[in-house]
């Protein structure tokens, strides 16, 4: 953590090299509050919804209507969180913070800095509306509105966890284990056991 303004604030756990409007396939996983079991229980390797795991199932798959340029792949809703493959499609330098979208895969992420541009400088300028940050938050407002307007209590955990896929393998590993999260419930480190 680090004092700003005499507030303690915690680092972002974003990669500072990269604008995260750029064209490219996100691996995200959102965790409720506390890890608590909103979403539902996974029994015999099938993940059963509460109501509020069905707003989550939903509202994802709705994803793509809202945001432009924005394809969808594996997803899966268990307990206390989510797993989900973003692709950003962006095709202009209007996406994020006005750099050029980049095919992922053609180079070392670090080579994609800007001549005279430290890393970090200008990635909280205008993150716009097509960044990975921006769907994920609109995502995560929408669930929280819709399961409160229903009665249910429900909390996000403040953050989320992203990881840039950068090759074919590494896409096919994870949406392998998105696609075998249920099954393997009961040794996943996201599991509290509640």
């Amino acid at each position: 953590m680090t004092l700003y303004k005499n507030k303690y604030r915690s680092e972002s756990t974003r990669a500072q090299w990269w604008d995260y409007g750029w064209a490219a396939a996100y691996f995200v996983t959102i965790c409720t509050k506390d890890r608590r079991h909103y979403f539902g229980e996974v029994n015999d390797g099938k993940m059963n919804l509460t109501p509020i795991g069905a707003i989550a199932d939903v509202l994802w798959h709705e994803i793509k209507n809202r945001a432009n340029h924005v394809e969808l792949d594996e997803f899966v809703v268990m307990p206390n969180h989510i797993h989900g493959i973003l692709v950003l499609k962006n095709d202009s330098p209007s996406a994020g913070t006005g750099h050029a979208p980049v095919v992922v895969g053609t180079g070392h992420a670090l080579s994609l800095q800007q001549p005279g541009i430290q890393p970090g400088q200008k990635r909280f300028q205008n993150p716009g509306k097509n960044t990975l940050s921006s769907i994920v938050g609109s995502y995560k407002s929408a669930v929280t509105r819709h399961s409160r307007r229903l009665g249910f209590k429900f909390e996000w955990q403040s953050r989320f966890h992203d990881h840039i896929i950068r090759d074919d393998l590494s896409y096919q590993r994870i949406a392998r284990y998105i696609k075998t999260n249920p099954e393997n419930w009961k040794d996943d480190t996201f599991n509290s056991g509640l």
